[in-house]
């Protein structure tokens, strides 16, 4: 099992069913989330959270993913930037308020078996601004395939 992640800036303000960022599954993997972390690049506070999502609508870009523990692996799980569409967003299983300064943030570990994304194309796990205004967020998504 490889070590994987992808990381960046958000291209967009999150929304309660945008995502600043997201890894979806592929039919070859489902990715475990193993630690993710969200950082203010503002000085406006803002909410954060962790969510499953149920179809891959309007994802962003693509993110280059790399793998942590082996450089010649081909990363199989698929990161997005933020999302340009409303998503199939499920409950929050994360969530946390970002202070209002530049470097506040929060990092999100799930244990040794992670946070398991679901089968098939269309499921991922993204961070999204549950409530308020979102704002532009540095942001990492660690997983394991």
């Amino acid at each position: 099992m490889a070590r994987c992640a992808v990381a960046g800036r958000s291209t967009v303000a999150g929304t309660s069913v945008r995502a600043m960022a997201s890894v979806f599954a592929t039919a070859a993997v489902r990715p475990r989330i193993v630690e993710i972390g969200v950082f203010n690049t503002t000085a406006v506070a803002l909410a954060v959270a962790v969510c499953r999502f149920t179809n891959s609508t309007g994802v962003g870009a693509g993110l280059t993913e790399v793998c942590l523990d082996d450089p010649t692996k081909t990363v199989i799980a698929t990161g997005f930037a933020g999302h340009t569409a409303d998503g199939a967003v499920g409950a929050s299983v994360r969530q946390a308020s970002l202070g209002a300064a530049i470097g506040s943030g929060v990092i999100w570990t799930f244990g040794d078996v992670g946070f398991l994304c679901d089968d098939g194309t269309a499921n991922g796990i993204g961070i999204i601004t549950p409530t308020g205004t979102g704002q532009i967020c540095d942001y990492y998504i660690e997983w394991i395939e």
